[in-house]
């Protein structure tokens, strides 16, 4: 619910996410235009760049200090969880019962800097382009778990109709601060629209909005999730 691609104009996002960050600079009266710019990388290197001016929505992490500035206070908490194939769940209090199993999450995901830098320490964690192919592999016993956002985790498995075949490790919940990020190379980035965003969304998180408004584009966000007809069998 807090962000996807407007299924009315492709070229741009929508989402709470959006809707925050117009209502926290609204006083100051700076727009917001909301682009999709393609995939979470490329997303990433356009803000990099300074083409397009801030991430609506990252992790901190400290390899990312060095290219945006963060907005505080963060505005969502993101849960991640460890989904494992139904029925073949192992037991788990801890990120050492990881080790020595395979596991699979998308590529540049990151679910906070203290399990990233454990992950590459200490995991065998492989990286796909698609939740697909995440499913994939673990369906086929090519990994034994998959690390992912837990909602929307949910969402696509329901949407693929393989909810069934999923279950989720007991507390595994990975929960991390969502920020509003400013590119270092925008000609936007200024002590005064970061004072306004500070300041917007400080006010923002005190009246409790983030969460109205998540409540708000819940049902929006979860009808293209809408499980695939599987298709009837033709008649002879």
């Amino acid at each position: 619910p807090l962000l996807w691609v407007n299924p009315d104009d492709t070229t741009r996002l929508t989402g709470a996410a959006v809707e925050l960050l117009e209502r926290a600079l609204e006083p100051s009266g700076i727009h917001v235009d909301a682009l999709h710019v393609g995939t979470w990388e490329q997303a990433q290197q356009e803000v990099r760049s300074g083409r397009v001016d801030m991430l609506a929505g990252s992790f901190l992490t400290p390899e990312r200090f060095a290219e945006v500035d963060y907005v505080y206070p963060p505005y969502m908490e993101i849960p991640s969880v460890i989904f494992v194939r139904r029925g073949e769940a192992f037991p788990y209090s801890g990120w050492d019962d990881l080790r020595g199993k395979r596991g699979t999450a998308l590529g540049s995901s990151s679910f906070g800097a203290a399990f990233d830098t454990y992950a590459a320490d200490h995991l065998d964690i492989a990286t796909t382009a698609s939740i697909d192919k995440a499913f994939e592999q673990l369906f086929a016993g090519q990994a034994d778990y998959l690390i992912h956002e837990r909602h929307q985790g949910l969402a696509l498995a329901a949407q693929r109709n393989v909810l069934e075949q999923l279950d989720m490790l007991e507390g595994s919940l990975i929960n991390e601060q969502l920020y509003y990020s400013v590119s270092h190379n925008s000609a936007c980035n200024s002590p005064a629209l970061r004072a306004a965003l500070a300041s917007g969304m400080y006010q923002m998180v005190r009246q409790g909005e983030p969460r109205r408004l998540l409540e708000k584009y819940r049902d929006q966000w979860a009808a293209q999730f809408a499980p695939v007809p599987e298709e009837e069998p033709a008649l002879e």
